[in-house]
């Protein structure tokens, strides 16, 4: 009887197995590769791409942090993380994914050459592509965990008067909605960051000339800083741009509109608090306006990339009416 309630438990339906639940921080890939072909030519290239230093942080923090496992050390254990990069040489060459194989949620890419050279070749060839499917699988991952526990966005005029709705943690904390410009705190609770927090702004501005959009973000964000996000003394301190550093604007889509992405470090005039932003600023043609959402993090000593990384997740889990 014992024997058969594990079985049932372990089924649905008559062939189907339910998945055990994946584990895996955000940020990171789990690598498995032959122990000399990730000390060769094969894993010199995927420390290389993975190690890239992501834009606009305070310290240098790489876009992944990447572990590596020999395959016969790849049993039921390995299995369970959630983003796995499978490479080495085969009978042919081979680039695909797979979703939910060992658990849930998943993402297994697989690349195989030839030879060691065509490893590389192939990784290089869809190097992007890998990248990027790893950083949406965070994502939707992140989305998943946040509409489990997601604040009620009805209940922010703001939000509201727009006419957008987002997936927000509920322990985000309103500290302003005017009905024209909302701002949202999370006040960090883990580790040497508990005096830090993360904070959201989302707010709106007419649509002009859409050729100069991409180079207004800096003084539109400093004009705004100077009006709703003060410091100890409003008159002298409030949040504007750093000016040693010169953001990253790239393009991007929301809600399949689009969309500018600028990361960048923010300070507060005349004083000493500062850290890293994240800007998206949405081309509504549809209602002649942008829409902007704007995620800042404040953790002094702490690496940020796991912070900011989850205001990514919120904005653009953005749905526009």
């Amino acid at each position: 009887l014992f024997g058969i309630t594990l079985l049932l438990a372990a089924c649905e339906g008559k062939d189907k197995f339910v998945l055990r639940t994946s584990i895996g921080k955000i940020n990171k890939v789990m690598v498995v590769a032959k122990a000399s072909d990730w000390a060769g030519d094969i894993g010199k290239e995927i420390k290389n791409s993975f190690s890239e230093i992501m834009v606009g942080l305070p310290q240098s923090e790489p876009i992944f942090t990447v572990s590596q496992v020999a395959p016969n050390g790849f049993g039921n254990m390995m299995k369970v993380g959630r983003n796995i990069l499978i490479i080495g040489v085969g009978d042919e060459e081979k680039f695909f994914i797979k979703n939910n194989v060992y658990a849930q949620p998943q993402t297994i890419i697989y690349v195989y050459a030839k030879d060691d050279q065509g490893v590389v070749k192939m990784f290089k060839k869809h190097e992007k592509e890998i990248i990027q499917t790893f950083i949406q699988s965070d994502i939707n991952m992140t989305q998943n965990l946040f509409a489990k526990n997601k604040l009620d966005d009805s209940q922010f005029k703001t939000l509201q008067n727009l006419g957008i709705s987002l997936t927000i943690h509920n322990s985000f904390n309103t500290v302003d909605d005017t009905g024209d410009f909302l701002w949202l705190r999370q006040h960090l609770t883990s580790g040497i960051a508990k005096t830090g927090s993360n904070n959201i702004l989302v707010y709106s501005l007419p649509l002009g000339d859409e050729n100069k959009v991409s180079d207004s973000i800096v003084a539109v964000r400093n004009r705004i800083g100077k009006k709703y996000i003060p410091g100890s003394d409003p008159e002298t301190m409030y949040m504007i741009t750093e000016e040693a550093y010169t953001p990253f604007t790239f393009d991007a889509t929301i809600d399949g509109k689009k969309a500018y992405e600028t990361r960048g470090k923010w300070e507060v005039q005349n004083d000493f608090m500062a850290g890293p932003f994240l800007n998206y600023t949405i081309v509504d043609k549809k209602n002649n306006r942008l829409i902007v959402f704007e995620g800042f993090t404040y953790a002094p000593s702490v690496n940020k990339r796991a912070f900011l990384f989850e205001l990514e997740a919120i904005a653009k889990s953005m749905k526009i009416k």
